[in-house]
C-alpha cells in the first residue's frame, strides 16, 4: 500500500520527559503522522466520507500530546501510533514521529525524537 495521509510539523505543548521540571511545566513538542489507507474510493468519490479524515487524526493525536505525562518519548509515539490505528478501521499502518523542541541538553540542537511505525 502506498497510499498514505501526512500530516508534518503538528506543533503540541506537553509534559513529557525524565526530569521532574520537564513533567511540571508543558514544553512544545512537533509530530509527524504517516497514515497508510487505500484511497481509491476517495479518489473516485471526491468525498471526505470514502477516506480517513486528518483532521480528526491531527485532533487524536494532540490530545495524547496534551494528556498523561510519559516520561520516555518512546512510549509517548508508541501509545501515539495505537491511539492512531484505532481511529479508523480503514487505517492499514501509522508512523508517528515524536520531537521534543526544547530538550534538556548543554549542547546546541534543534530537536530530538523518536519515529515509530504500527500496523494491522
Amino acid at each position: 500500500m502506498n497510499d498514505r495521509i501526512e500530516i508534518r510539523d503538528l506543533r503540541v505543548m506537553g509534559t513529557h520527559g525524565v526530569l521532574t521540571e520537564e513533567r511540571e511545566r508543558a514544553q512544545p513538542f512537533s509530530l509527524d503522522i504517516v497514515a497508510w489507507v487505500d484511497m481509491v474510493e476517495a479518489q473516485k468519490s471526491d468525498t471526505l466520507a470514502d477516506t480517513v479524515d486528518y483532521g480528526i487524526l491531527a485532533q487524536v493525536a494532540a490530545e495524547v500530546v496534551a494528556g498523561r505525562s510519559y516520561q520516555l518519548l518512546e512510549a509517548l509515539a508508541g501509545r501515539l501510533a495505537d491511539a492512531l490505528l484505532i481511529t479508523d478501521s480503514r487505517l492499514q499502518a501509522v508512523e508517528v514521529t515524536v520531537r521534543k523542541l526544547r530538550p534538556p541538553l548543554a549542547l546546541d540542537v534543534a530537536s530530538t525524537g523518536v519515529r515509530v511505525r504500527r500496523s494491522r
